[in-house]
């Protein structure tokens, strides 16, 4: 039974309503891994939980843990893979997804995340990465490109968090052709998707695009 959860972003904590599916499916909390998406962006030797906000949300949610492990640069690749085959829970942070993806390859971390029976929770760059593939734009001072990245992809479909962006124009000039080859969720702030046994339910304001057609979808969770 795998459960995975995309997170946008939550300004304050988590929905009480996200936090009783949360609470109903972290039945095992002995490990708790997060996976930094600015891994060489450390100052200090030691990582200071609080100034993490997806730790802070699972704390208000009382989802509380006997160990906790941050991985970046800091941690050796092997400790790292130990850490997550023994995860209980595995959560993949937000920041910068382009240095997160690059993080994952290096540490050679994407293979045992997807075979780990770990519930997998992902926050907007770390949602990304727990997809089958995600875009991402390359400004310049003349020109905007994109690119499509390959992501762990325990789900098959693309994940999109836009808070920040035109809408209406980066849906119809890249997301639109993405998503004649693969289904896009699109989140904005506040919103979850639930992928639990393949079964997709959503919470908050969340988009589905299909062959260049976008649908806002009913609240399930």
């Amino acid at each position: 039974m795998k459960t995975h959860y995309y997170f946008s972003w939550f300004n304050h904590f988590f929905p009480e309503k996200l936090v009783h599916y949360l609470q109903e499916d972290i039945q095992d909390r002995k490990s708790l891994v997060m996976i930094s998406a600015d891994p060489s962006g450390y100052t200090d030797e030691q990582i200071n939980m609080d100034d993490i906000s997806e730790w802070t949300w699972l704390n208000q949610a009382n989802i509380i843990f006997d160990e906790y492990h941050f991985i970046d640069y800091r941690m050796q690749k092997e400790d790292a893979q130990r850490f997550i085959r023994n995860a209980s829970v595995i959560f993949l942070c937000g920041g910068y997804p382009v240095l997160q993806n690059h993080f994952l390859l290096d540490y050679e971390l994407s293979n045992a995340i997807k075979n780990s029976n770990a519930v997998i929770l992902g926050a907007s760059a770390g949602a990304l990465n727990m997809a089958a593939k995600w875009l991402s734009l390359n400004n310049t001072d003349e020109l905007e490109t994109s690119t499509i990245y390959d992501g762990i992809g325990f789900d098959h479909f693309a994940y999109e968090s836009h808070s920040q962006r035109d809408y209406a124009t980066f849906v119809q000039g890249y997301l639109f052709p993405l998503s004649e080859e693969i289904d896009v969720y699109a989140a904005e702030q506040e919103s979850a998707i639930r992928v639990k046994d393949g079964n997709i339910e959503t919470m908050g304001p969340v988009y589905l695009i299909s062959h260049s057609k976008i649908q806002k979808l009913v609240e399930t969770l």
